[in-house]
């Protein structure tokens, strides 16, 4: 599978936006996408059970150095989606990057850009 770059998806994300360019329509979509993504992750565990969420306070001891905080930290999840549960989200993420996108293009923003300065961000945390 070819790599995308953000500018080439945003350029057809661009290219595709010809009947719905109101940013409103956009944003409530982008938030309908994120619902979506949220919900094909909920039926994982609770339709498929291909994985379980066993969530609770993360317990982090006050002397821990930051190096070492990931040997503290749980995602809460057990197991892993099945293929078909993996098909799902990921098709689900992938609309939610559409309308990600379209806000980008729609307000003239590079997502490229923003992706660099989040990474930049994080990576001196």
């Amino acid at each position: 599978m070819k790599e995308v770059t953000p500018a080439e998806f945003q350029k057809t994300v661009s290219d595709y936006l010809l009947r719905n360019r109101s940013i409103l329509d956009v944003m409530t979509k982008l938030q309908d996408a994120t619902t979506r993504v949220n919900r094909a992750i909920a039926k994982s565990v609770t339709y498929c059970g291909c994985i379980r969420i066993e969530a609770g306070k993360q317990e982090i001891p006050e002397d821990v150095e930051s190096n070492s905080l990931l040997d503290y930290v749980k995602s809460h999840i057990e197991g892993e989606p099945c293929p078909n549960c993996r098909d799902i989200i990921e098709s689900e993420l992938g609309n939610a990057l559409f309308y990600l996108a379209a806000v980008s293009c729609l307000l003239g923003l590079d997502m490229g850009k923003a992706l660099k300065k989040e990474n930049d961000r994080i990576s001196t945390l």
